[in-house]
């Protein structure tokens, strides 16, 4: 009897198992779907739109060598060099920053967690700023010297918080308020390099406070890119023990054989890299890290092996949905990036908060 009850409950677990794998990939086809129309939708329209079959015609004319008319030419360079690596750019920038708050919420076990309540985004942002107001005073170019300047910042940052919660053995609500206090500093200090920067680089440094990505290049595109390419399947190896970390502890997770300490800090690093990688070409864009893994937790669960591909996700279309949102609400003003995301992330974090307050 009850050998026959072990194997009834087996089969209701195994049909419940397939039940929730096939719902999380009905809503990871959904989501890549209504990502794929967005990123159409934004690349199509604008000051100037323009209808599918030009973008048809534009595409046909390429593949095939033909030689171009002067409206296709000016097509072209529209879509090709303006608009296209601007939805790519905030695509994979999204998809980075979620990857990453995501890889922090389950590596520290809290929801509030992500790469700007940490203080490493700001960092990162000071960095980029010091870059900027050194060459502009010294008469250099900046080139990749924002992005090394960023990822400095952001290690440093990463380390004196991370250090220290583990040199006095915090919690992580003290990591989170140590997290707070670093951003209220290089926020400062980045306001102090804006007072004594003149106007060139004044301007310069705004748009990293503001985050946009009205500056995009297919240089940053592909940098990104190959960013994804290189840290997913890692994050992705690494989801199971993650699992283990987030869901039973570090003991139970060493238990089952995990190097905790390696496990966080590889991943720590990969994720802070990234975000700093981000930081320094579209600015700071406080709250995606923040919002999206949440968003996808909702819909696919804790199950990083889910969770990690679905925020990324996630994460692109929540960037350029606020992107696009910005791009239209105001023509032909553009509302930078980062102040729309932060008018949705901002009372989510609130109400994260206000959910958390029995146990701060």
């Amino acid at each position: 009897m009850n050998m026959a009850f072990a194997g009834r409950k087996d089969v209701v677990l195994s049909r419940d198992s397939i039940h929730r794998h096939r719902r999380t990939a009905f809503w990871i086809f959904v989501s890549i779907a209504f990502l794929i129309a967005l990123a159409v939708y934004a690349t199509l329209s604008g000051t100037s739109s323009y209808s599918l079959s030009e973008l048809y015609r534009l595409a046909y004319a390429k593949l095939l060598g033909v030689e171009l008319t002067r409206e296709d030419e000016r097509l072209a360079n529209v879509l090709l060099q303006l608009r296209l690596p601007r939805v790519l750019l905030a695509i994979f920038a999204g998809a980075i920053l979620s990857l990453s708050g995501a890889a922090m919420q389950g590596l520290l076990r809290n929801p509030l967690v992500s790469p700007y309540t940490l203080g490493l985004s700001p960092a990162a942002a000071f960095g980029a700023a010091l870059a900027i107001l050194v060459a502009q005073t010294n008469g250099t170019s900046v080139g990749i010297t924002i992005s090394l300047s960023a990822i400095a910042f952001s290690l440093a940052c990463s380390l004196i918080v991370l250090g220290l919660a583990s040199a006095k053995s915090m919690n992580i609500t003290v990591l989170i308020l140590l997290g707070t206090a670093l951003t209220a500093i290089f926020s400062a200090l980045t306001s102090g390099l804006q007072y004594i920067a003149n106007d060139e680089a004044l301007a310069a440094i705004t748009r990293w406070t503001f985050g946009s990505v009205n500056e995009a290049r297919w240089t940053h595109v592909g940098v990104l890119a190959a960013t994804i390419l290189v840290i997913t399947p890692y994050f992705q190896l690494k989801a199971g023990q993650v699992n283990s970390l987030a869901f039973a502890g570090d003991d139970t997770a060493k238990s089952l054989g995990v190097n905790v300490n390696l496990l966080r800090i590889s991943l720590i690093f990969l994720a802070v890299s990234g975000s700093s990688l981000v930081v320094s070409f579209i600015g700071v864009v406080g709250f995606v890290g923040l919002v999206a893994p949440h968003i996808a937790r909702l819909i696919v669960g804790s199950d990083h092996r889910f969770l990690f591909p679905f925020s990324m996700v996630t994460g692109g279309g929540l960037l350029l949905l606020a992107d696009t949102v910005g791009r239209m609400i105001l023509p032909p003003r553009v509302i930078p990036v980062g102040i729309v995301v932060a008018l949705v992330g901002a009372p989510l974090f609130i109400y994260l908060i206000l959910r958390k307050r029995n146990t701060l």
